[in-house]
């Protein structure tokens, strides 16, 4: 029989504030592949990825008196891994298009059946997204993974909004040629 004891987030924040080691490993052994997979989605490297976890959590514990919600320490953590992970990469010199050098890309453009998605394995759709340039990779793990609406994402990046949309319809155009080529398309 498996016993299990669930203490809220807001508990677990309380005991890190008082110091107890418990209420630490409670809440790294809760979030922590949950964040891993969001950073990885965007880092696409394991050993960055692990590292940058690492980060978030010394961050967040550090500064946990700044928890204004102390029911939402994992949207927290998420974003300040994600905020770190952007970092990183910025520090590998990704870049992102200016939308003024783009021709536009429009969403008709990319034309994906559910028939074509259905016949797509999701390890094949995994490895199109992870093989995406880090800019592309990063604006449609953001969006679709986390959630995160195109406007946002933008102030997150310092990008416009419109490169963005634009970079976010390319990544998709990438992906679908990537799928096609695996010849799920007409078989």
């Amino acid at each position: 029989m498996h016993l299990s004891i669930s203490i809220n987030e807001q508990e677990l924040v309380k005991q890190c504030l008082a110091g107890e080691e418990k209420g630490y490993a409670l809440l790294y052994n809760k979030y922590a592949k949950r964040i891993y997979h969001a950073v990885f989605r965007v880092m696409g490297n394991t050993a960055e990825s692990e590292d940058i976890v690492q980060e978030a959590f010394c961050t967040a514990f550090e500064q946990l008196g700044k928890l204004k919600n102390q029911s939402n320490f994992e949207g927290w953590l998420k974003r300040i891994a994600l905020n770190q992970a952007i970092s990183a990469l910025r520090k590998r010199k990704m870049v992102f298009t200016d939308e003024s050098q783009l021709e536009t890309v429009a969403d008709e453009e990319i034309d994906i059946s559910e028939e074509f998605l259905f016949q797509c394995q999701i390890e094949d759709i995994k490895k199109a997204i992870a093989n995406l340039p880090d800019g592309y990779r990063t604006i449609v793990s953001l969006h679709l993974f986390e959630d995160i609406g195109q406007e946002e994402i933008g102030k997150m990046l310092g990008i416009s909004h419109a490169t963005v949309r634009s970079q976010y319809h390319r990544a998709k155009k990438k992906i679908f040629t990537a799928l096609k080529d695996k010849a799920y398309y007409g078989t």
